[in-house]
């Protein structure tokens, strides 16, 4: 698991892919692939292209036109913050290659539609990208909206048909509830972070970031207060994919605001220049930093019971306020 605070480095973009032979429904009501086979590789392809582009050049508005939901902010935010700092772009930069991918395509009416393509990258880690591919109606673009990165071991096996395609939840033709439905999982994550109350098993992104921010909540000359909020459509819909336990992998955003006030007599300080990037106003007393985050969780079915289980988290600064 994996989280980042201005993260330009990872993603970017997608193609204005529309669906090759396209058939004359337009997806509201019939139950069609989301994407062809093919075309979601040409999707990738454009993808990386185009992510190599935008992250060499920081050009946060070439992100924007293949980029959206949690992704698209916390990229967009970290490529603005970059240029600021660097207006010559990144000469080092190392381009983005993908290989042994495979597509987690669902059946689906209606839109938004998705698809999912589970690949590895040369970054470094042995952990596989599965990256969340959006489509808000037939004449719109796919965009790239959740990256997850996880470990080959903690990967669940997921629900495939024996036409090949993946199943999304909530599911076409019915299924199992879940412990959580999407739809509910931002707002659950975000009351678990603020009350403590909620079926997610103990780990970092849970009960230890809930203790370290007791521990931290009051220090010498500063003290930190924090505010979580659902991330809500449609600019952050959630999706799910139905795994082979008859639960599902989940991803989701939330937002996350972290408030520092000072003691009287003392000023708030900002020397990492990426962050001061993505300041406005003057710090006197406070600093609000605001993050949006991006988690990829198994949620059991409901009536097996069970805890909800983090597999990835990437959290980025979007903005940070200066009173």
């Amino acid at each position: 698991m994996k989280a980042r605070l201005l993260a330009a480095t990872t993603t970017a973009a997608v193609l204005s892919a529309t669906l090759s032979g396209c058939i004359t429904v337009h997806g509201e009501d019939a139950v069609i692939p989301a994407v062809g086979k093919g075309e979601a590789r040409k999707v990738l392809d454009e993808f990386t292209a185009v992510n190599n582009k935008s992250n060499k050049t920081y050009d946060a508005g070439l992100n924007a036109t293949v980029e959206a939901g949690a992704l698209g902010a916390i990229d967009q935010a970290g490529l603005k913050s970059r240029k600021k700092v660097h207006p010559e772009g990144n000469d080092d930069f190392d381009p983005l290659k993908f290989s042994d991918s495979r597509f987690l395509i669902p059946k689906q009416a209606g839109w938004p539609k998705f698809f999912v393509a589970d690949t590895k990258s040369n970054r470094g880690s042995d952990g596989r990208w599965f990256l969340l591919f959006q489509r808000d109606s037939a004449d719109a673009k796919w965009k790239a909206t959740y990256l997850a990165v996880l470990d080959p071991a903690d990967t669940p096996e997921f629900a495939v048909g024996k036409d090949g395609y993946a199943k999304a939840v909530p599911d076409v033709g019915g299924g199992e509830k879940l412990a959580v439905e999407p739809d509910k999982i931002s707002k659950a994550y975000a009351r678990y972070l603020q009350e403590g109350e909620g079926e997610f098993a103990a780990g970092a992104h849970t009960s230890k970031w809930r203790e370290e921010r007791e521990k931290t909540a009051e220090k010498p000359g500063v003290r930190t207060e924090w505010a979580d909020t659902p991330a809500v459509p449609p600019q952050f819909a959630p999706f799910g994919l139905r795994t082979k336990d008859g639960g599902a992998m989940l991803f989701f955003a939330t937002h996350h605001h972290k408030k520092q006030t000072v003691a009287e007599g003392y000023t708030p300080q900002v020397k990492d220049p990426y962050v001061k990037a993505l300041m406005t106003g003057t710090p006197k007393k406070s600093l609000t930093y605001v993050r949006v985050s991006e988690q990829a969780v198994t949620v059991p079915p409901a009536k097996k019971g069970g805890e909800i289980t983090f597999l990835s988290r990437i959290a980025g600064l979007t903005s940070v306020k200066a009173e």
